[in-house]
């Protein structure tokens, strides 16, 4: 018989006063409005409460206890609340004492599985399979008639327990004629030997647990083999089917762990209809709105409550009464987000099933995925956030590089698998906007450039991440440079890839002087300025690389131009080794004009900016009358020093040169010390002549 937690609800009653009988009709009338109420159950309850009319008399005896005795875990113990009811209906009515009254009531209302996964345990006997090589036997005083090849695994085994339940076997042993010992090959079973095992050791009445792994190369095999009603009645078809029905399907984590095992047997799981039933089952899950689970649980508890009442009120005082009511409400979902603590929470999440399905196969996912958005119940932002949690749970970190361990052929199988993940989520990407954050958006262009993608799925994600750009963070942009060939930390080619993006739809909006879309590229100028104050720290990163970003912003993104100065100035800070070009073609992206007082004031003292520059700040800073007399007092005498400063090493720089041409004429010169001689020598002869 199936365990007690097979069903989502329970109905034990017995007793001898009507009162009882009329309240146990009273809440099997309100059982029978909860869906998914097993027929089996229905009709047991009928007949349950039929006979108790005829003849009232302790019901709850025989197969009836044996039904309820369930199986608590994969070793056969019964649960606590099991065991506790079990003793009480042992003691009440198997054992019975004369005239007493019993009702227990025990309501299990599951809309998902408990977290233990659910076992169904078949037969009685010891395991007696041995293994002698590549030999499977089992411990018989008959000796073996039957050889069965699967693989390269060879059972001997018996005719007597495996013919009656096995059709294909009957069969093919009727056409091997009457040999005494039969040899058959059977290398094409689904599910190998491990399956075919299962099904022998059934015909054996051997002890078998079954559950959510093991089910589908089980239910294959039986069917493979012809295990069916039709060869003996109860056959491992039937049972398999039972359990599958009540509890496989009625469970979350059990539908979800059968769906995954399908991707071993694909086509037979398909033809069976395990795949599609499995598939119905979760997705009936997903839909349920726990809030309302919740509502209907409270009013459940309300007409139990009241059932209570009504038989204490009517009962003679003198008769033992005994009721057990359970109700249990039991989310085995997994949610392991940061924050979130579930002791503290009265509430299911809404999000509470995206981690669970994420460990299906992508094309399985992508199943689940399609039939929810096909119903049009769920926001899109739930499917946005199942996308996310798929993508973190497989798509590689580009911060880390393949395992050194992993071969040519295995790097790209993995490469090649990651891209098919990669194009099918994006593929899978609701229309809506901020269905998906921008963040999740860039790191997915930052792998799909990581990992090669189709230049259409590349093209999609800039697309969708430049129409939320202005959402986006500092970090969201930061990613990591994988090529080889390039030495500094960060990709900006690809930063400037989605402003360039990000460019093109702006400018199809003929924006406004003031609107939505100038407030909206104000704040990517913001956050580009404040991406070039973190790259800029980069030792490697080339001064014409952040020239090219910033001015690939036009003059309208930057009512300020303070945010950027910060920028330049921290890559000249940390680049003191910077050629005099270089700066010159970072400040020119700077408009003096567009600097406020005191970013002026710091920049006239600031000696690492060109002259030209200095000059120009101090300028317009004196035309708007922005800094103090003595800032510019302390400035112009500044500017005189450095202008000093630079014209002797201009006069240097091209003395040497001089040097350097003389030297290259003659050919004889290399020394510094004969150069400075050599040329004291000519202007001494110079003023000889002149005298």
């Amino acid at each position: 018989m199936l365990p007690l937690d097979a069903y989502p609800v329970h109905l034990f009653l017995g007793g001898r006063d009507p009162v009882m009988i009329e309240a146990a009709e009273h809440f099997y009338q309100m059982l029978v409005l909860l869906p998914k109420l097993p027929n089996a159950l229905l009709q047991l309850l009928d007949i349950s409460l039929a006979e108790h009319k005829k003849n009232p008399r302790p019901i709850l005896s025989g197969n009836l206890c044996l039904f309820f005795h369930g199986q608590g875990d994969a070793g056969g113990r019964a649960s606590a609340l099991d065991t506790e009811l079990h003793n009480v209906l042992a003691n009440h009515c198997v054992g019975g004492l004369c005239g007493s009254l019993f009702c227990a009531v025990c309501v299990l209302w599951k809309q998902h599985a408990p977290l233990a996964m659910k076992f169904m345990k078949i037969g009685t006997r010891p395991d007696t399979f041995y293994t002698e090589e590549a030999t499977r036997s089992v411990i018989s005083d008959a000796p073996s008639d039957l050889v069965i090849h699967i693989n390269n695994i060879t059972f001997l085994l018996h005719k007597y327990p495996l013919l009656p339940k096995c059709g294909l076997l009957q069969r093919l042993c009727t056409d091997t004629g009457d040999s005494s010992k039969n040899a058959i090959e059977l290398h094409d079973i689904p599910g190998g030997e491990g399956a075919f095992e299962l099904c022998a050791k059934f015909c054996y009445g051997i002890t078998i647990n079954l559950s959510a792994n093991n089910f589908v190369p089980a239910f294959c095999a039986a069917k493979f083999l012809r295990m069916t009603e039709s060869v003996e009645k109860g056959n491992f078809v039937f049972k398999l089917e039972s359990f599958f029905n009540s509890c496989i399907l009625e469970g979350w984590k059990d539908s979800i762990v059968t769906l995954q095992a399908t991707t071993h047997l694909p086509e037979w799981s398909e033809n069976l209809g395990i795949i599609r039933r499995c598939i119905d089952s979760i997705l009936e899950k997903i839909l349920t709105d726990p809030a309302k689970v919740g509502s209907f649980l409270h009013s459940l508890d309300m007409q139990l409550t009241a059932i209570v009442h009504v038989v204490k009120d009517k009962r003679d005082a003198n008769i033992s009464f005994g009721m057990v009511i359970s109700l249990q409400v039991s989310w085995s979902y997994t949610y392991t987000r940061p924050g979130y603590n579930r002791k503290n929470r009265q509430l299911v999440p809404k999000d509470w099933w995206t981690e669970d399905i994420s460990d299906l196969d992508i094309d399985l996912f992508r199943c689940i995925v399609t039939g929810i958005r096909s119903t049009n119940i769920l926001p899109p932002q739930l499917i946005g956030e199942a996308l996310h949690v798929y993508a973190c749970r497989w798509l590689p970190d580009t911060t880390k590089s393949l395992p050194p361990e992993a071969s040519a052929s295995q790097a790209e199988q993995i490469l090649e698998k990651n891209r098919r993940i990669l194009e099918t989520i994006v593929s899978m990407m609701p229309a809506d906007r901020g269905s998906v954050t921008v963040g999740f958006l860039l790191r997915l262009l930052s792998i799909a450039n990581f990992l090669g993608t189709s230049p259409l799925t590349k093209t999609e994600l800039l697309r969708q991440s430049a129409l939320q750009l202005e959402e986006a963070t500092v970090g969201d942009l930061l990613f990591p440079s994988n090529l080889p060939s390039v030495q500094h930390s960060y990709d900006i080619d690809l930063v400037e890839a989605v402003i360039e993006s990000y460019l093109v739809l702006w400018r199809r909006q003929a924006p406004a002087e003031d609107g939505p879309f100038v407030r909206s590229i104000r704040k990517v100028g913001k956050l580009v300025d404040s991406y070039l104050q973190v790259i800029a720290r980069d030792a490697n990163m080339p001064a014409a690389k952040i020239a090219s970003l910033a001015e690939a912003l036009p003059e309208i993104a930057r009512p300020t131009h303070d945010d950027l100065y910060k920028a330049i100035n921290i890559y000249l800070k940390e680049h003191q080794e910077l050629t005099k070009a270089d700066k010159k073609q970072l400040c020119r992206i700077l408009d003096c004009q567009k600097l406020s007082p005191e970013v002026c004031a710091h920049a006239i003292r600031n000696e690492r900016l060109p002259l030209r520059t200095v000059v120009q700040v101090l300028f317009f800073d004196h035309e708007r009358g922005g800094s103090r007399a003595d800032v510019h007092k302390v400035a112009k005498s500044g500017i005189e020093q450095k202008l000093k400063d630079e014209m002797q090493l201009e006069r240097k720089e091209s003395t040497k040169e001089r040097v350097i041409r003389e030297e290259g004429t003659s050919g004889t010169i290399s020394d510094p010390k004969k150069i400075t001689e050599r040329k004291s020598r000519t202007e001494y002869s110079k003023g000889r002549e002149r005298n």
